[in-house]
C-alpha cells in the first residue's frame, strides 16, 4: 500500500507542475494546442494563437522608444522546422545527444526526441521557452530546456555530436555570434543541420562560411503543401 500509494503522491506532484506552467503561460499571453505532423506523427505543440498581433505590439514598443524589445518570430512554427523535420528521417537519432539553437516552437527540437534521441531545445528569449516546455512534457525524460542567446552564454555540458537549427541565419548580423555558438557546442567530428527557404540572404550566408573553417554541403527537402519551394538543409562540418 506504501509504494502504491508514493507513486500516487508522485503523479499528483506531476500534473501539479505541469498545471502550473499551464497557469505560467496563461498569464504571459494567448496560446493553445495545435495538433502538427512531427516525425511523422500527429503531435499537439504549444503555440502562440496570435503571433501577428504579438509582432505588431513589438513595433509599437520599439517605435514608443522601449529598449530591450524583441521581434516574436518565434511564435510562428516557420516551414523551414517542418523541411528539417522531414530530413532528420534520414539521420540515426536513437540515443544520440542533439543541441537545438533558436528553437521557437520546438518543432525540430521534439522531433529528434520522437526519434530517439535526448535533446537540449534553446532558445535566446523566454517567452517561447515555456511553451516548449508544454509542448515537450511528455517526453521531458528526453528534453532538457535552456536559454541560450548566440555569441553570450554557453551550456556548461558536454559537446554534441548534432546540432540543428531552423530559420537562424535570416538576419546578417548574427552570423558571427550564430558561428561562436556553433563552434562552443559542437563535439568533435560533429555536424551541424541548418534549414530555411531558400531565401537569398543564405546564399549569402553560405559565402561568408567560406572563410570560418566549415565544410558546407546543402540538400533539398520538397514539402507537400508547396512542392514548388522547397526547404534548404545545409550541413556543416568543422575542417
Amino acid at each position: 500500500m506504501g509504494s502504491l500509494q508514493t507513486g500516487v503522491n508522485a503523479e499528483e506532484s506531476t500534473q501539479s507542475t505541469f498545471d502550473a506552467l499551464v497557469q505560467r503561460a496563461d498569464k504571459r499571453f494567448q496560446w493553445h494546442w495545435q495538433q502538427t505532423i512531427v516525425a511523422g506523427t500527429e503531435t499537439r505543440i504549444a503555440v502562440a494563437s496570435d503571433p501577428d498581433g504579438m509582432l505588431i505590439e513589438a513595433c509599437r514598443r520599439q517605435d514608443e522608444g522601449e529598449e530591450g524589445v524583441i521581434d516574436p518570430f518565434w511564435a510562428t512554427t516557420w516551414r523551414a522546422a517542418a523541411g528539417l523535420d522531414h530530413y532528420l528521417n534520414r539521420i540515426e537519432l536513437t540515443g544520440k545527444r542533439v543541441l537545438e539553437v533558436g528553437c521557437g516552437t520546438g518543432h525540430v527540437g521534439l522531433s529528434a526526441a520522437l526519434r530517439g534521441a535526448s535533446v537540449t531545445l534553446t532558445d535566446g528569449v523566454s517567452d517561447p521557452l515555456l511553451l516548449v516546455q508544454l509542448s515537450t512534457w511528455e517526453l521531458r525524460d528526453q528534453c532538457t530546456i535552456r536559454r541560450l542567446r548566440f555569441g553570450l552564454d554557453q551550456l556548461e555540458q558536454p559537446k554534441f555530436p548534432i546540432i540543428v537549427g531552423s530559420d537562424v541565419t535570416y538576419l546578417r548580423q548574427l552570423w558571427p555570434e550564430l558561428n561562436e555558438c556553433l563552434k562552443q557546442h559542437l563535439a568533435p567530428g560533429g555536424q551541424v543541420f541548418l534549414s530555411d527557404p531558400f531565401r537569398i540572404i543564405a546564399n549569402e550566408f553560405k559565402q561568408w562560411l567560406g572563410s570560418t573553417n566549415w565544410n558546407y554541403d546543402e540538400t533539398s527537402i520538397e514539402l507537400n503543401d508547396d512542392r514548388e519551394h522547397p526547404i534548404r538543409i545545409m550541413k556543416l562540418t568543422r575542417s
